[in-house]
């Protein structure tokens, strides 16, 4: 009995044992289920994407623009129609050209015309004929050529803070830019910092510069200047001077010094730019009429007209002083520093 459990048994582990195996055989014999076949792709899922416009090709903003706040305050006198002007126009236009600063002098002579003549074009157009007049047309370009044997020379003046050693680091890049050989004279050795700025347009525009320590006599750095300007054959000494202080005479009188400086052999002074910040309005003009006789001023330079100024300042100093505006600053880039143009600059202000 014992035996034949025994045989049974081990059948049935056979059997068990030959199952199993049979099994994994099966399991790995099985073929795998193919995917569902897939939906036709598209022969184009997009159209031909547009480029995308550089940066770089981005219109640089116009003068319009760039003269905002000064445009903004002649808003009033574009919106004002053509023909006979009552009271209450006339003083909106007295209003908008004195908070222009274009002067007590201009504002009245055109109320006057306004009053006997009336708009037959439109306010606008007749305060940009009048303000154009007043501009008149005087040579505005840079004088760059001396006697035959002299370096020229281009003497910087103007107060502290105007932006004049900024303006000649702008003129420096501009002149090298036209394959001159330029050198600055650091004149400004009240104040070390100057200096230290106008090295750093030297570094930056590769111009040549002198300079002397703090509290050295200005007129020998110009002089300086000169004699290496002329052994180095150069095309253009850019000379910048201490901010003066317009109510002291004795720093009046230094400047002219300077000046006699700058214009003896080998030099000769054929530019005197005052540098004059927009932003202070009609006292840029108070500071002007003090420059004048100490440094025989030729030429104007304004900065600062893309911030808080009113561009008709421009109109207040060429019909008081008589001197030509030769450039303007409209920006802080180098080459926002840009010569003026009487038209563009009134159609910017004045026109819709």
């Amino acid at each position: 009995m014992t035996l034949a459990l025994i045989i049974v048994g081990v059948v049935l582990a056979l059997g068990v044992i030959a199952f199993l195996v049979q099994s994994r055989r099966r399991r790995r014999h099985v073929v795998p289920l193919a995917p569902p076949p897939r939906a036709a792709m598209p022969e184009i899922l997009v159209e031909e994407p547009e480029a995308r416009p550089a940066l770089e090709d981005a219109d640089e903003p116009g003068l319009a623009t760039r003269l905002g706040s000064s445009r903004g305050v002649f808003d009033r006198v574009r919106a004002l129609g053509a023909g006979e002007l009552s009271d209450e126009q006339l003083d909106v236009v007295e209003e908008v050209l004195l908070r222009s600063d274009v002067g007590v002098a201009t504002t009245q002579a055109l109320l006057d015309s306004l009053r006997t003549n009336g708009a037959p074009d439109g306010v606008a157009a007749t305060v940009r004929a009048a303000l154009r007049r007043e501009l008149g047309d005087a040579d505005r370009s840079l004088r760059d050529s001396a006697d035959e044997g002299r370096v020229p020379v281009w003497l910087f003046v103007g107060v502290n803070g105007v932006g004049k050693t900024t303006t000649i680091g702008k003129l420096a890049q501009r002149e090298i830019g036209l394959g001159k050989r330029v050198i600055l004279a650091a004149g400004d050795t009240f104040r070390a910092a100057a200096a230290d700025q106008l090295s750093l347009w030297a570094e930056r525009t590769g111009a040549d510069i002198v300079r002397a320590a703090e509290g050295a006599d200005p007129g020998s750095v110009i002089h300086d200047a000169l004699g290496r300007a002329a052994a180095r054959s150069s095309d253009l000494v850019l000379a910048d001077t201490a901010g003066r202080r317009v109510t002291s005479t004795n720093l009046l009188d230094e400047l002219a010094k300077i000046r006699r400086v700058a214009d003896r052999e080998p030099g000769q002074v054929v530019e005197t730019l005052l540098v004059l910040d927009a932003t202070t309005g009609q006292n840029a003009l108070s500071q002007a009429q003090e420059f004048l006789a100490a440094a025989n001023v030729t030429g104007i330079v304004l900065t600062k007209l893309d911030g808080t100024a009113r561009g008709g300042i421009v109109v207040a100093i060429q019909r008081e002083l008589g001197i030509p505006v030769k450039l303007v600053g409209v920006g802080e880039g180098a080459d926002d520093l840009i010569p003026f143009d009487p038209d563009a600059f009134v159609d910017a202000l004045v026109e819709a």
